[in-house]
């Protein structure tokens, strides 16, 4: 049994700066970024006052379930961040999902989480200093002078662990559905020697359920609340 897991394909590559690889993860998110434009277009086109087409109710309900999260857990001070959260739920969601149609999802690389942790990470020192201005810094002291080095090492702790929860999730899952396929295939051939894997019909269905669409979902779900959670405390007005 060969199997070989390795990172994302590199598609092409542009001839400037010495070369700048394009991988499949920017295939894939910006296959994603056209399917959710034209997909909003849908949504939004021809909006009624008093909502009658069932995709404008659709639109609104999602609206509406992203602004009560956003109120719930950031409180109406917090409003503003709402589009970007939805951002997020979406971009997270359909990054991961999009393994089910056979492409690799883009939250399996270290490189897309990694950078929604950092935007993150801006948003609350952002949201810290635009509310609290340099008494936000005041933390890194408390609660005596001689914790600081500890308190700078949690602040930097926050976007590795909000970028390696996410992408470990999703990339252990790939490389369980992977092995699952070779194992079974393995076994199918011990079964009848030069079978086709008969074994691999059905059998991984039950588990990408769990794999691909629970986690990806549930991933999408958790990054999101932690972003609210850090930004909403950055700010909170004591």
């Amino acid at each position: 049994m060969d199997i070989q897991i390795r990172g994302p394909k590199i598609i092409f590559s542009i001839p400037i700066f010495g070369g700048i690889d394009v991988t499949e993860t920017t295939v894939n998110a910006w296959m994603i970024i056209g399917f959710v434009f034209i997909l909003c277009l849908i949504l939004t086109h021809k909006l009624e006052k008093i909502p009658r087409s069932y995709r404008q109710k659709i639109a609104e309900k999602v609206v509406v379930a992203v602004d009560n999260l956003v109120e719930g857990t950031m409180g109406k001070r917090n409003m503003a961040y709402a589009p970007y959260i939805l951002t997020l739920l979406v971009f997270s969601a359909f990054g991961s999902l999009i393994g089910l149609l056979g492409f690799r999802s883009v939250t399996a690389d270290i490189n897309t989480t990694l950078g929604w942790a950092l935007m993150t990470f801006v948003l609350i020192y952002y949201s810290g200093l635009k509310h609290k201005g340099l008494k936000h810094f005041k933390g890194f002291i408390e609660p005596i002078p001689v914790m600081l080095p500890l308190n700078l090492i949690s602040e930097l702790a926050t976007p590795v662990s909000l970028s390696f929860r996410h992408f470990g999730n999703i990339l252990s899952g790939m490389i369980i559905s992977i092995l699952m396929y070779g194992g079974l295939a393995a076994a199918s051939s011990l079964i009848i020697p030069n079978s086709i894997p008969f074994l691999q019909l059905g059998i991984p269905a039950v588990f990408s359920i769990y794999f691909d669409l629970f986690s990806s979902c549930i991933q999408a779900y958790i990054f999101s609340m932690l972003t609210m959670v850090y930004v909403s405390n950055a700010n909170d007005p004591d």
